[in-house]
């Protein structure tokens, strides 16, 4: 295996989603993560005690998964965009036999993928980094087009997300974009071992997606959707504590944003 440094945070989320859908009562069913997880020869002893690391995974899973079924559902032959996917196997999760799905990553990780999940006639692996506008020329389809960018924003810098804003928009019309991003207090103190493991580091955030606007005002910003959201459904006794103003501003959230 010759990935490095942030490119390893895929294997750690892959196997997050496997170990959850293991448990009795688990909220979603990854048989793809599983099947792939039982094959990678990796040492995983750090990412089964980060629990952290997994609470977040699961719930950004069950939140994700739930917004982009509602928009397939309501775009049933739209094209998605997974951009930096790493190994995210959430076409398997909610194919309905007539969506397009294209997943952007750099050239290693996108080798690696391909080992473990090959294409088919709709979905495709595209070589580039996010931040490269050449990846749209491989996109077939320009109509109802959804943009998924998870785990990535945290790791760049603010005109690195300015780049990807203004590739999509100069690129695309009737979209949206569905942005994680992660708050400034946690991009300063959020300590997640399996990541550190990785020598990754957060770097970027914003309190609010209405900020990510600022960037291009070709785009509007619909909501912000909190991961506490999911931790509910997984943890339903955590609601005791999420909804405290203290605690949500500094999960993570999903940034809708519309052209």
């Amino acid at each position: 295996m010759n990935l490095e440094g942030v490119e390893k945070t895929m294997l750690l989320t892959l196997y997050a989603k496997a170990r959850h859908s293991k448990e009795k009562n688990h909220k979603f069913y990854d048989s793809k993560a599983v099947e792939i997880i039982s094959n990678i020869d990796y040492d995983f002893s750090i990412a089964e005690k980060d629990k952290f690391m997994q609470l977040g995974t699961i719930a950004r899973t069950i939140v994700l998964d739930e917004m982009v079924g509602d928009y397939i559902e309501a775009h049933p032959e739209c094209t998605i965009v997974n951009i930096a996917s790493g190994m995210d196997t959430r076409f398997n999760r909610l194919d309905n036999g007539k969506i397009n799905w294209y997943n952007v990553d750099l050239e290693n990780s996108a080798n690696y993928r391909l080992k473990y999940i090959k294409d088919t006639d709709r979905v495709k692996t595209l070589a580039y980094s996010a931040m490269d506008p050449n990846w749209t020329d491989e996109i077939q389809i320009r109509n109802d087009v959804l943009f998924i960018i998870e785990g990535l924003t945290m790791y760049l810098n603010q005109k690195d997300v300015e780049d990807i804003i203004n590739i999509i928009d100069a690129n695309f019309d009737n979209c949206r974009v569905f942005m994680e991003i992660m708050p400034p207090i946690s991009v300063k103190n959020a300590k997640e071992e399996s990541i550190e493991d990785t020598n990754s580091k957060f770097i970027w955030g914003v309190e609010k997606g209405h900020e990510l606007i600022k960037f291009n005002s070709n785009f509007k910003w619909i909501k912000d959707v909190n991961l506490f959201d999911g931790v509910n459904v997984y943890k339903p006794h955590y609601r005791i504590i999420t909804w405290l103003p203290y605690l949500r501003k500094k999960m993570d959230y999903i940034a809708v944003l519309e052209k």
